[in-house]
């Protein structure tokens, strides 16, 4: 069981250190402007 602990705190930390690093690219404005067009594709505005 320490084992499985360790390895998800590990993957845990490892997953908020490639968001942190994503935000501070700006990365995330492009995800944000797919979602917005995907969206508006879906109900028929875009």
């Amino acid at each position: 069981m320490k084992k499985k602990t360790l390895c998800q705190a590990l993957l845990g930390l490892l997953g908020a250190l490639l968001l942190t690093a994503g935000i501070l690219q700006g990365d995330y404005r492009v995800v944000l402007n797919k979602a917005i067009r995907i969206c508006y594709e879906c109900i028929g505005i875009g």
